[in-house]
C-alpha cells in the first residue's frame, strides 16, 4: 500500500485533542450566526422562557435553540428530526451549541411558542443588513413558492368533486335498492336483507352529510373548503401538479439573495405584486425600489398600483432577453 496517503489509527490515543474551535476557520457562517444572536436581546423580541424558575428543571437558553434554528434554516435541514441527529454528529454545530443536542420534541416546540420572536428576529437581520448599507441599490425580484398544507388533498372539495363525490353516492344507493328488490323477489334471508337495508341507510347519511358540505363550497367565496387546515388552497405546482398548499410571496436582494420581506398567501401570483413590493418598501425604509417579476404576476391594475407606490417595474422574461441578446 505505499504512495498512498495513510489515515491514523482510529484507536491512537493523542496527548494534546485538538479543540472545536480548530475545526471552524475564521470564515465559516456559524461564527456570524453566534455573534449575531449574542447581540440581540430575546426578551425584548419576545421569546419565551427567558425568566428562569428558582425551581424544576433546567433548560436550554432561547440563545441555543435559536442558533440552532438559523443553522438548520441556512443549510436547508428543516425537520426537527434531522436537526437532533446533526447536532450530534455535526462538528459545526457542536462548536455553535458548544456540544449541546436538544432533542427533536424540544426543537419543534421552541419553533412553535416562538414564531413571533423569529419573525422579529428576521426583522432585526434586515435592519442590519440595512445599516451596513448591502440593499442600497434597491433592486427586489418577487417570486412564489409552493408549500404543500398539512390539509390532504382528499380532504380538499370543490363544486367539481362534490358533484362526483355525490354522483358516486347516489350511484352506490340505486345499486343497493336494485340488490335489494331482487333480494325480495328471490326470497333471500333476512339476515342478508336486514345487512343491505343497513348498508342503504348509511349511504343516504353519508348522502346528506355530502350535500350539507356541498352547500358550503358553493356558499363560500372562492368556493374551496379545506377540512383539515381551513386556510390552504389547491393549487398548481411545477409539472401542473395540483397540491394543497400556501403560496409564499417572497421578496429577495438581487445583489446578495436576502429575503427582505415575505407574506404567507393562499392565491395565484396574480394581484400579489404590490403588496409584497410595498412589505420590501417598509422593510428597506424607501421607495424607489426596482421591483422585477415574471409573467405570473402580470396584472394592468396590479403594476400600476406598484408604480404609483413609487417603485419602477420591470418584466423578467425581457431582462433575460435583453442579456441574451448582448451577449
Amino acid at each position: 500500500m505505499s504512495g498512498f496517503i495513510k489515515g491514523v489509527n482510529r484507536s491512537q490515543s493523542t496527548l494534546f485533542p485538538e479543540s472545536l474551535d480548530d475545526f471552524v476557520i475564521a470564515e465559516n457562517t456559524v461564527r456570524v450566526i453566534d455573534v449575531f444572536i449574542e447581540a440581540l436581546d430575546l426578551a425584548a423580541l419576545g421569546f419565551a422562557g427567558m425568566i428562569i424558575k428558582s425551581t424544576g428543571r433546567p433548560k436550554y437558553h432561547p440563545a441555543v435553540m435559536l442558533k440552532l434554528y438559523l443553522y438548520g434554516y441556512l443549510n436547508r435541514v428543516q425537520s426537527s428530526r434531522r436537526l437532533e441527529i446533526e447536532a450530534n454528529r455535526n462538528i459545526e454545530l457542536m462548536w455553535l451549541l458548544e456540544r449541546l443536542a436538544p432533542d427533536f420534541k424540544t426543537i419543534a416546540d421552541f419553533r412553535k411558542n416562538n414564531a413571533k420572536g423569529i419573525k422579529h428576529v428576521c426583522r432585526t437581520f434586515v435592519q442590519l443588513c440595512r445599516q451596513l448599507h448591502m440593499f442600497d441599490e434597491g433592486e427586489i425580484a418577487i417570486d412564489g413558492s409552493k408549500f404543500k398544507a398539512s390539509n390532504n388533498k382528499d380532504n380538499n372539495y370543490t363544486p367539481k368533486k362534490m358533484a362526483f363525490h355525490i354522483e358516486r353516492v347516489e350511484k352506490h344507493i340505486s345499486n343497493y335498492l336494485e340488490k335489494l328488490d331482487r333480494a325480495d323477489e328471490e326470497q333471500h334471508s333476512p339476515q342478508t336483507i336486514k345487512a343491505t337495508q343497513e348498508t342503504i341507510s348509511n349511504l343516504k347519511q353519508k348522502l346528506a352529510e355530502l350535500k350539507i358540505l356541498e352547500k358550503e363550497v358553493k356558499d363560500h367565496p372562492e368556493k374551496q373548503i379545506s377540512t383539515t387546515d381551513p386556510d390552504s388552497r389547491l393549487m398548481k405546482t411545477q409539472g401542473m401538479t395540483r397540491v394543497v398548499s400556501y403560496n409564499i410571496q417572497s421578496a429577495v436582494d438581487t445583489k446578495h439573495h436576502l429575503i427582505v420581506a415575505h407574506e404567507v398567501t393562499n392565491t395565484t401570483d396574480r394581484g400579489q405584486l404590490c403588496p409584497t413590493a410595498v412589505l420590501a418598501q417598509h422593510a428597506l425604509k424607501r421607495k424607489d425600489l426596482t421591483v422585477i417579476a415574471d409573467k405570473g404576476y402580470f396584472s394592468g391594475q396590479d403594476i400600476k398600483d406598484t408604480q404609483d407606490a413609487g417603485m419602477t417595474y420591470m418584466d423578467a422574461s425581457l431582462m433575460s432577453t435583453q442579456v441574451n441578446t448582448k451577449t
